[in-house]
């Protein structure tokens, strides 16, 4: 019963709402057609662009599925809430503020090089914390990179 009130409403909602479109799905739609166009560089762009909170959340849940590898209830507990705190930097982020995400990449990678402190998870590899570490300060200072250039700040330094 719950399922037939629940489909109803969203049959209403989907009606009711049929012709409205919020600036995300007119950017959404930009992206589809460039895509279609076969112009691959504006799929990326950094006013919308979900690749880098995306690469954020996906990062995050690592350590959930190490957890999950080494059989420790513990630590994939305490993986989860960390990983859910990522995602929301993750979704906020790319709601508001993509420098949130610049914030969210790097403080993952002080995380990874603080890990094995914190958390005692049998299933990381010894060699993951330095690989995430690195890519995460890498990710973090290109998207931060693009960023500056997006506002101008590098026209200033030259």
């Amino acid at each position: 019963m719950a399922w037939v009130v629940l489909v109803s409403i969203s049959l209403f909602q989907a009606y009711a709402q049929r012709y409205a479109v919020s600036p995300d799905g007119i950017s959404y739609l930009d992206m589809s057609d460039a895509v279609v166009g076969g112009d691959w560089s504006r799929l990326i762009n950094l006013y919308w662009s979900p690749l880098y909170p995306t690469l954020l959340a996906v990062i995050a849940t690592y350590y959930i599925l190490f957890a999950v590898m080494g059989s420790s209830t513990p630590a994939l507990a305490i993986e989860s809430a960390v990983a859910g705190t990522f995602l929301v930097l993750a979704v906020v982020g790319f709601k508001k503020n993509l420098w949130l995400v610049v914030a969210a990449l790097a403080g993952h990678g002080v995380f990874d090089f603080f890990h094995q402190l914190i958390i005692q998870n049998p299933g990381v590899p010894m060699w993951w914390p330095g690989f995430c570490l690195s890519f995460d300060i890498l990710a973090g200072g290109f998207l931060a990179m693009l960023l500056m250039r997006r506002s101008g700040f590098t026209h200033g330094l030259k």
